[in-house]
């Protein structure tokens, strides 16, 4: 690339007028990512309660229907007060909510409640952003099986 092209790519990505191309999820490195790196906490259970991916894990939430679902609302779990407080708002996953909070859930929910205080009891992070794309298409997938099956 010359630098006269260098610098008209610059110029508009600087106006946001050249994007880079959305990544693919894949959603069978999700499902390795999911059993390397959320499986310890989480387990990804239907409604009949047959146990999807995990095993039967406590320390975290039951994953099965996230998307759509009202943050911090499975019944029974023992949520922090941040995520107390994004039910309280109605607040619901989607797949950009999940990639900010996986990826570092205290400085996620800090920008989100504005408030520098606020916590995630989830310690774990999800480094690569790709791979927290690909566990979230990993659990939709698993989720709107199970639902289409029904």
């Amino acid at each position: 690339m010359n630098l006269l092209s260098r610098s008209a790519a610059l110029a508009l990505a600087g106006l946001g007028l050249m994007q880079a191309p959305a990544q693919a999820q894949d959603i069978a490195n999700g499902e390795v990512q999911f059993g390397r790196q959320c499986v310890a906490c989480h387990v990804v259970r239907d409604p009949e309660g047959r146990v999807l991916a995990g095993r039967n894990a406590r320390t975290g939430p039951n994953l099965h229907g996230l998307e759509g679902r009202v943050m911090g609302s499975v019944e029974g779990f023992r949520y922090g007060d941040a995520l107390d407080e994004m039910q309280a708002r109605g607040v619901t996953w989607n797949e950009e909510r999940f990639l900010g909070y996986v990826q570092d859930p205290t400085a996620w929910l800090r920008a989100e409640l504005d408030d520098r205080r606020a916590r995630g009891k989830m310690a774990y992070r999800v480094r690569d952003p790709q791979d927290a794309a690909d566990i979230y298409a990993y659990l939709r997938e698993l989720s709107g099986a199970r639902a289409a099956a029904n």
